[in-house]
């Protein structure tokens, strides 16, 4: 029996235990950090080719992000440095050397949430192709997985009354550690202070004309939140407002949200006349029935510290809007 092959009876084994035995103090829940991975996989094919595939995909460059970050934060493992705690991790990969090539994906197989990708191939080659045909649907799992789990640890702290999101005929799970910065008829701003900086949540609606006055939405959009970067988010000196960093080209996707069409854009902001700077996502969603666009951006200001888990977070509330 293989060194994987044992780790695995050993994670069973562990995870009846830990997961199923009315004494634990959290029941059969999933734990770890948003965005981590544990990676089950021999050193030689860690240092090796498998390894350094595994880390071009997963641990890639976060798309909007000006300073380099991983998309997931990679743990490895293997058999002789085992630990039993990895049974309750929310993301597992298992790499293994077998008889038979094969991909398995199972998820809450031992705690909830838990998504557990097994890869076997017999051959280095072999384990190379079936990880570059499988990691988009890897990536896809995770990334729904850890938003879904942002959405919980948000609603656990309690959440902003519904009622003040109607005005724009929406419902959104704002955490309440999030304050109103500016609550007007037509605009809300919220704030959250962060231990590097803060966190903000905007919330407003324009006319379909000004996304779609040309072919052009990407420089639309831009112009758009500049306008309202002008009108609202101002800096603590004169003549200071956000607006769309010119020198960082944002990214631009086209795609759907709660069956209504979505134009989703990353990329980076920077305060005119004044030294601030740091990342926003963008979501301008389509209202057929109003011919206008509702939207709500999320954007950081933390220069010291890193932003992927933030930008996250900012996603997951976005994505908890429901149409009224």
């Amino acid at each position: 029996m293989s060194g994987i092959k044992q780790i695995l009876n050993f994670v069973f084994i562990l995870c009846i235990i830990s997961c199923n035995s009315d004494s634990s103090s959290d029941g059969s829940s999933s734990s770890g950090d948003i965005n981590e991975i544990s990676i089950i996989i021999d050193d030689k094919l860690w240092n090796g080719d498998v390894g350094d595939s595994l880390r071009k995909k997963l641990a890639a460059p976060v798309e909007g992000l000006t300073q380099e970050e991983p998309l997931f934060t990679l743990n490895q493992y293997n058999e002789n440095i085992f630990d039993g705690g990895l049974t309750k991790g929310r993301n597992i990969i298992v790499i293994d050397r077998d008889s038979i090539n094969s991909f398995k994906f199972k998820t809450n197989r031992y705690c909830s949430p838990q998504n557990i990708f097994t890869i076997k191939g017999q051959t280095a080659e072999e384990l190379l192709f079936l990880i570059e045909i499988h990691t988009d649907e890897i990536v896809r799992k995770i990334r729904e997985t850890e938003i879904n789990e942002n959405q919980k640890r948000n609603a656990k702290t309690g959440l902003v009354n519904h009622g003040v999101f109607e005005k724009f005929g929406i419902c959104i799970n704002v955490p309440t550690s999030y304050n109103f910065a500016m609550n007007r008829h037509d605009f809300l701003w919220l704030k959250k202070d962060t231990p590097g900086g803060n966190t903000s949540i905007l919330i407003y609606r324009v006319p379909a004309t000004v996304i779609e006055h040309d072919k052009t939405i990407l420089n639309n959009i831009i112009q758009m939140r500049d306008s309202i970067g002008r009108k609202y988010i101002h800096g603590l000196e004169k003549n200071t407002y956000m607006i769309t960093e010119e020198a960082y080209s944002p990214y631009f996707f086209t795609t759907s949200y709660k069956n209504r069409m979505l134009f989703e854009t990353r990329g980076n902001w920077e305060m005119e006349n004044e030294f601030m700077s740091g990342p926003f996502i963008n979501y301008a969603v389509r209202d057929n029935v109003k011919n206008d666009y509702f939207i709500i951006e999320g954007f950081v200001y933390s220069p010291s510290t890193p932003k992927r888990d933030l930008i996250v977070e900012l996603e997951s509330i976005i994505r908890s809007a429901e149409f009224l």
